[in-house]
């Protein structure tokens, strides 16, 4: 016998299912509208690849989509670059992923592995070809490359995905049908934080405390001997000109280097504020305001806080969004009111809390949820990262971190460093990406190009 409680639970998930599903075909809409030789591709048939960044995430990716023929490898560094070709001998070897292009014909599709200052300058020249691109988190290096590499997908029509492979996870997919279901209620609180502190710090004893993995407080003054093998003009692309360091290059070292990344904010928050903007539905922000160390013209810092409001949009309010990294952590962790988790997401509703990290959630207070059933699960499973978007390229159905989704996550995770940086609040103005009440700001939003490079 069916209670009103069963009828409520089955009402609340087929109307939580339909607001996936539309939120969903919109997305997949907005990015892929495949022509109908990809949607008539044979599955059995293998993609044509071209590899750009070999080693590290480049390596793990490549490994990803190694069922697919790759015929093409390109990587600044010679020793990556022979690793690869050594297990994809067949593939043709380029150093300067430009000329890699000259042989567009050669391939379907293009994985984008190489550093964060180089993502929107590999993928923006697939998109114009009309190639599907894999590309590593973040999506760019700064806002305006979200907004141009955005835009260009929308119009090619072409299968996108980012890096963020914790999104196709079962863990995230349950959060976001709480979420959804209305388990909390109104949600007008979030709080991400997470514990790794990489960056700058105050002083050596504050980076031994941080466990980091290299201290350094400005440019060094020093060049080191180029390694063999690799093309450090290359490399730097379109940063601004400068010796090469150790302290930059191997290793992911680079990324909390203004000119080449931007810290904790935009690396660890395309994986952590990706379960909120899923979750929420969530796109740009009104207003940005972040604290934390004093700002270093060279160095992201390695604790920081930046706080995002949100307009109401769809079916759900308002809200604000806390992102806390390194030593920094909300109230609710201080006060010990929630399990001691070194990084998570804490969403607050008017019915209760959920606590997320990568693997497992709870709902909080445990007494309150003791009896509390789960809403059947509607989000599909996904067939794993890379083989979402290698299905899609063939199919024409959507993945589901395409670079519509992907660009608005990317562009709000900018937001956080940019306020941080110009040290006030922002007041966003999303149609035309600027900060209203601060022009200065322009420079952080869109940077000057090292001489020979430019995004078109």
């Amino acid at each position: 016998m069916k209670t009103k409680r069963d009828e409520s639970r089955k009402k609340t998930a087929h109307v939580s299912r339909r607001r996936f599903l539309q939120a969903s075909a919109g997305a997949a809409a907005a990015t892929f509208a495949a022509p109908a030789i990809v949607r008539g591709q044979n599955l059995n048939s293998k993609l044509n690849i071209a590899i750009i960044g070999s080693g590290g995430r480049g390596g793990a990716n490549l490994n990803g989509v190694k069922s697919e023929n790759i015929v093409a490898l390109c990587d600044v560094s010679l020793d990556n670059l022979n690793a690869a070709a050594a297990k994809h001998p067949k593939a043709r070897k380029v150093r300067d992923f430009r000329r890699l292009y000259d042989h567009a014909s050669e391939f379907d599709a293009v994985v984008v592995s190489t550093c964060e200052h180089t993502h929107a300058f590999a993928t923006l020249p697939a998109l114009q070809l009309g190639k599907h691109v894999y590309c590593e988190k973040p999506l760019t290096h700064s806002i305006y490359e979200a907004r141009v590499i955005r835009e260009a997908a929308n119009k090619a029509g072409v299968a996108t995905q980012m890096g963020t492979q914790i999104h196709a996870g079962e863990n995230y997919r349950r959060v976001v049908e709480l979420v959804q279901s209305g388990a909390i209620g109104n949600i007008t609180d979030v709080h991400v934080w997470v514990g790794r502190a990489w960056g700058w710090h105050a002083n050596e004893a504050a980076f031994k405390a941080a466990k980091d993995i290299v201290f350094v407080q400005d440019r060094p003054e020093k060049a080191d001997p180029i390694p063999s093998g690799l093309d450090w003009d290359l490399w730097l692309g379109p940063a601004p000109e400068r010796a090469f360091s150790n302290l930059y290059v191997p290793g992911p070292k680079w990324y909390r280097w203004w000119d080449f990344g931007n810290g904790t904010m935009s690396d660890l928050g395309s994986h952590w504020i990706d379960l909120p903007f899923w979750a929420l539905n969530l796109d740009h922000p009104l207003t940005i305001e972040a604290q934390g160390p004093p700002i270093n013209a060279e160095i992201a810092p390695a604790s920081m806080q930046a706080k995002y409001t949100y307009g109401a949009r769809g079916d759900r309010g308002p809200l604000t969004l806390t992102w806390y990294q390194g030593t920094n952590r909300p109230q609710p962790w201080l006060e010990k009111a929630i399990p001691q988790w070194d990084s998570g997401v804490l969403f607050v509703g008017d019915k209760g809390m959920l606590l997320s990290d990568y693997g497992k959630h709870m709902l909080l207070p445990d007494e309150q949820f003791k009896d509390f059933e789960a809403p059947e699960p509607f989000i599909p499973k996904s067939r794993g990262h890379h083989a979402e978007w290698i299905h899609a390229c063939k199919t024409g159905d959507p993945t589901t971190c395409n670079f519509e989704y992907a660009g608005w996550l990317t562009e709000a995770n900018h937001l956080g460093n940019v306020a941080f940086r110009v040290g006030k609040k922002i007041e966003w103005d999303a149609r035309n990406m600027t900060a209203k009440n601060l022009p200065d700001a322009a420079r952080l939003i869109r940077r000057a190009y090292r001489k020979g490079w430019d995004l078109a």
